[in-house]
């Protein structure tokens, strides 16, 4: 009896770590879900000018705005993180059930493993998604831009208010009814409505002015107006039309196709930064190679603060009389934390003194807590 009494304490600790392991890793999810969520809410509120001024269709908002998730969601991962492990811990003291693990002879810094355990699976989905995920599918987002044309006309007209939502062509219109339109204004100098005059080769730019007209998808119909093309050498030629079909296709709209840094892959930023041959690149030259190390050091290094702000918060285990103010000390040092990575990191390519800095600091916190902790667990036994 006796002997297996011994052998199943061990048993017991390890479904006791793994349910605790797993309850942290479910709250973290859940949180950052719900953060990710409500922040994607709120930018989807700023996605719908594709609709509205670039004239894309519904879908490819959608589908927009879906990829934009993979973007939002690692930006939350510290804070959700540091959340959830404060919940799992306030739970657990306030039930009691951290005495009857102390009174069976476990030890705290098992429970600070545990959390440092929770922390390194958080640190290697965080990177996973920084370094390869997160740049694939907003290059992909970006992608998609660039391969769809505007999908209708008619939601980027606005009554009373100028429109410059395609390149070199500007409207305004001063009343709308559906797709009925009044005394229309169209001005265009990107060379789309060139072929409406009689000589294409010296026209400069071309302004039509029609009483009504009906406006689809990539079509527009005018009603009694006139077409004035300006040539070259400031000749007006003017031709009066009462019905005319102008074909909007050729039209691109003004949204930025080319990739950004932070939709660039990891792979290819790392080139740009010690490749020398890869300077021939749009987006690598020496002005960028300073907001190349910012993204770089936010995709690798940050992700290694987060076992950092397990160890902070294992200092909820220690014992102290003033049990408030131990609960302000550590959220608020987390907070610290959270708070200097962000603004760090922005300086981190131009300051070679933040650059050094940001990247020892966590592995020498982690050094430095680790050792305090079990410093602090030793006298606890100690005394006790």
């Amino acid at each position: 009896m006796d002997v297996l009494f011994i052998y199943d304490i061990p048993m017991l600790q390890n479904k006791i770590y793994y349910n605790y392991l797993i309850e942290i890793c479910k709250t973290f999810l859940i949180i950052l879900f719900g953060l990710s969520v409500i922040a994607l809410t709120v930018r989807a509120v700023n996605f719908l000018d594709l609709i509205v001024d670039s004239g894309y269709d519904v879908t490819t908002y959608f589908n927009y705005s879906i990829l934009n998730l993979f973007g939002i969601a690692p930006k939350f991962i510290p804070l959700s993180f540091l959340l959830s492990l404060i919940i799992f811990i306030f739970k657990h003291k306030q039930d009691s059930e951290f005495i009857i693990l102390w009174t069976s002879g476990v030890k705290k810094i098992y429970l600070v493993n545990l959390f440092f355990m929770a922390a390194s699976m958080v640190l290697m989905l965080y990177l996973l998604l920084s370094t390869f995920i997160t740049p694939l599918a907003l290059n992909k987002s970006r992608l998609l831009l660039s391969n769809e044309n505007f999908g209708s006309f008619v939601p980027t007209v606005r009554t009373q208010q100028f429109s410059d939502s395609f390149k070199g062509f500007t409207f305004i219109v001063e009343k709308k009814f559906n797709n009925e339109l009044k005394n229309i204004f169209l001005h265009d100098k990107g060379n789309n409505l060139v072929n409406l005059s009689s000589n294409t080769s010296k026209i400069e730019s071309t302004t039509i002015l029609a009483e009504s007209g009906i406006a689809n998808d990539k079509a527009l119909v005018l009603f009694n107006g006139q077409i004035i093309s300006t040539k070259k050498n400031l000749e007006n030629e003017i031709i009066k039309f009462e019905q005319l079909n102008i074909d909007l296709s050729s039209l691109r709209n003004t949204t930025i196709k080319e990739p950004k840094i932070q939709e660039t892959t990891t792979i290819a930023l790392l080139k740009c930064l010690f490749d020398k041959n890869s300077m021939e690149k749009s987006f690598c030259n020496n002005d960028f190679k300073k907001e190349i190390l910012s993204t770089l050091n936010r995709r690798i290094i940050i992700p290694f603060y987060i076992p950092v702000l397990s160890l902070i918060c294992s200092f909820l285990l220690v014992k102290s009389k003033r049990n408030y103010f131990q609960k302000i000390n550590v959220f608020v040092c987390c907070f610290i934390i959270l708070l200097f990575t962000e603004l760090a990191v922005r300086y981190t390519g131009i300051n070679t003194f933040i650059l050094y800095i940001f990247i020892l600091m966590p592995f020498s916190l982690l050094l430095v807590l680790y050792t305090y902790l079990i410093y602090k667990f030793s006298n606890e036994s100690f005394k006790s």
